[in-house]
């Protein structure tokens, strides 16, 4: 049997922090090989370990590859963003990274049982560690440190949850994907919660659609509300607000939507490849709510 491939603790304790992903992708397209050299800390101006966090956010992302011949390569998404918006300064390039992290199980394994396997709403950090011990308990056949379990709860509250409690200078330079959403903290407790509508495109939830329904050719409502690594489940996403952005992918001819008979399924028009879907965002065709 194929051993399962899982990643916990591969963040060096460091969250995704503002400007990293631009300084890596900067330093891969200037040298190929720059995290082969130092792990990356002199040409990226970091530390060792915040060297190999970035170097570890990028593949996390998607938006790079990496082998001992080549050394980094950009993916055809990580050339989009670098061409596009490399500094990331639209909200929908962070959306973007986020769906691609949390997605991402092999090398990203607590973000994406976080946001597809717990129905945890409202918790202390205490909570979380204890609800994502037993989620990741039902999805890896093999024990996890405790302290590995603790860090990456911990980063991902600090990644997504606007500064609460950190009194370290360096944490409070803090995370760019606060501006999500995912999470808030509310009369001492942090929450997942929905996002603003007009912070999320439409194209996004195409985006995410867009494996499956080239795979599929169709998708059921229920699963991009309720399945793995589907809108509902990466962006915390009702139901009702699924129908508003399906509605709008419909009409724009992207998709179209079969709710007679009690089907509630959605169908591709064509073949939807994701690098295409995000040419068509950053080329100025976007769709507003």
């Amino acid at each position: 049997m194929e051993k399962m491939q899982y990643r916990i603790r591969g963040h060096e304790s460091f969250i995704l922090r503002d400007g990293w992903l631009s300084k890596g992708i900067n330093a891969i397209m200037e040298n190929p090989k720059v995290f082969q050299e130092n792990s990356g800390a002199d040409a990226i101006g970091v530390g060792t370990n915040m060297a190999k966090a970035i170097r570890y956010w990028l593949k996390a992302a998607h938006i790079m590859t990496e082998n001992t011949t080549n050394g980094a390569k950009l993916t055809e998404i990580g050339e989009i963003l670098a061409n596009k918006d490399p500094y990331f300064e639209d909200i929908f390039s962070l959306w973007i990274v986020h769906s691609e992290i949390a997605s991402n199980f092999e090398l990203a394994t607590s973000w994406s049982v976080f946001f597809n396997n717990t129905a945890v709403s409202s918790f202390s950090r205490e909570d979380l560690i204890k609800v994502m011990t037993h989620a990741l308990g039902d999805v890896i056949p093999e024990n996890i440190p405790e302290r590995s379990i603790k860090d990456d709860c911990s980063a991902i509250i600090s990644m997504y949850a606007p500064a609460q409690e950190n009194n370290d200078p360096e944490e409070k330079k803090g995370s760019p994907f606060s501006e999500l959403g995912l999470i808030r903290f509310k009369n001492g407790l942090y929450e997942k919660s929905r996002p603003a509508m007009d912070s999320i495109s439409p194209y996004l939830v195409l985006y995410i659609m867009a494996d499956a329904l080239n795979e599929n050719g169709s998708i059921p409502i229920d699963k991009i509300a309720e399945g793995k690594n589907m809108p509902g489940k990466l962006l915390n996403l009702n139901r009702v607000s699924i129908n508003d952005y399906l509605d709008f992918l419909q009409a724009k001819k992207y998709i179209t939507i079969n709710r007679t008979c009690g089907l509630d399924t959605v169908y591709a028009e064509k073949k939807l490849k994701k690098t295409d879907i995000l040419k068509s965002y950053y080329k100025g065709a976007r769709i507003d709510l």
